[in-house]
């Protein structure tokens, strides 16, 4: 599974919120912890808005929150989002081509590990990475 830039940083962006105690993320915050350039994170904010993660607020006290509860939304609902319903069913190798009928040679290997990280990606929401950010910095582990 080859994951674009895009889905990298809301990824990253989406976990960053999930991860601290605040109501609302300025998108120069997010630039600044994240190192997303500018222009790029404003493009994946409005997408990511578009597509029922956050919310925006704007005024001198705006910026982005959660559209719905962390504990509903999974790991594996933010790839399909950005990448499409099939991403996490492509090639390891990157071959178009790749089927069942016609496998490349990682076909079958990956099958099985494929399956695994679709289902970790599944059960793991944004409020379990919520959850044990904060576990970790009560047993000191960050």
């Amino acid at each position: 599974m080859i994951l674009s830039r895009t889905t990298e940083y809301a990824l990253s962006v989406l976990a960053f919120m999930a991860t601290r105690n605040q109501k609302m993320y300025a998108a120069e915050l997010l630039h600044q912890e994240l190192k997303i350039p500018r222009q790029y994170l404003r493009r994946l904010l409005t997408d990511l808005s578009k597509k029922g993660f956050i919310i925006s607020t704007r005024g001198r006290s705006g910026g982005f929150v959660f559209a719905r509860d962390m504990s509903t939304i999974n790991i594996a609902q933010i790839i399909d989002a950005l990448e499409g319903a099939d991403a996490m069913n492509t090639c390891l190798l990157g071959f178009t081509a790749c089927i069942a009928g016609h496998p490349c040679a990682m076909h079958d290997l990956w099958a099985e590990s494929r399956s695994k990280v679709i289902e970790t990606l599944t059960k793991t929401t944004l409020g379990d990475l919520s959850e044990k950010y904060r576990k970790d910095i009560v047993t000191g582990c960050l």
